[in-house]
């Protein structure tokens, strides 16, 4: 009899997405650290984890990221990539994989940040342990979240396109959200059946 196996969900863990914290004002990475406070929040039940962070750039390409959360200490090296159009992207080192990735998780019971991809079948996403009518409701409202703007969800089924979007984006964004909404029209008819 084949043992059971039971993942755990990524998101119930802390996660590290390097381009926001670029985006956010950490970086690009300077020659002198200075600790940041980060804080991970869940809409459930508030404050989930604190720490601090410090970037350090050792050379125009290479720096590092040493963040300090209770009992974690870990050092996350950095590396740059050049751009097409000038500039360059910072990306983590997967410690285990050792490759450039974005975005490093810290599952539940974990003790270092790694990529999705080091993790292997021991985490999932959310949306796998949904149902295929969930999934689709879940997919069909964050694609109607990016279209609604200002406006209220409740008044709107397929809202209008946004004053600042693109029409090639709505268009893209509209077929998408029918394509779900197939979906879940489908899964109703078969259940009436």
């Amino acid at each position: 009899m084949p043992r059971l196996r039971q993942r755990v969900r990524l998101e119930d863990g802390l996660k590290l997405d390097l381009n926001k914290l670029l985006r956010g004002g950490l970086g690009p990475p300077g020659r002198i650290p200075w600790p940041a406070e980060i804080r991970w929040n869940s809409n459930r039940s508030g404050e989930i984890a604190k720490g601090w962070i410090t970037i350090t750039k050792e050379t125009e390409t290479r720096g590092f990221l040493r963040i300090v959360l209770g009992k974690i200490d870990q050092r996350l090296d950095l590396v740059a990539q050049p751009r097409h159009f000038s500039g360059q992207q910072w990306f983590f080192r997967c410690p285990v994989m050792q490759k450039k990735c974005s975005v490093v998780w810290l599952p539940p019971g974990a003790t270092q940040f790694c990529s999705r991809q080091a993790w292997g079948k021991q985490v999932a996403y959310s949306t796998q342990f949904e149902s295929p009518f969930e999934r689709a409701m879940t997919a069909r409202e964050r694609f109607k979240s990016r279209l609604i703007g200002t406006l209220d969800p409740r008044n709107w089924d397929l809202p209008p396109k946004p004053k600042w979007m693109r029409w090639n984006t709505y268009e893209c964004l509209a077929e998408k959200y029918q394509l779900q909404q197939g979906k879940i029209d489908q899964i109703f008819a078969d259940y009436v059946d």
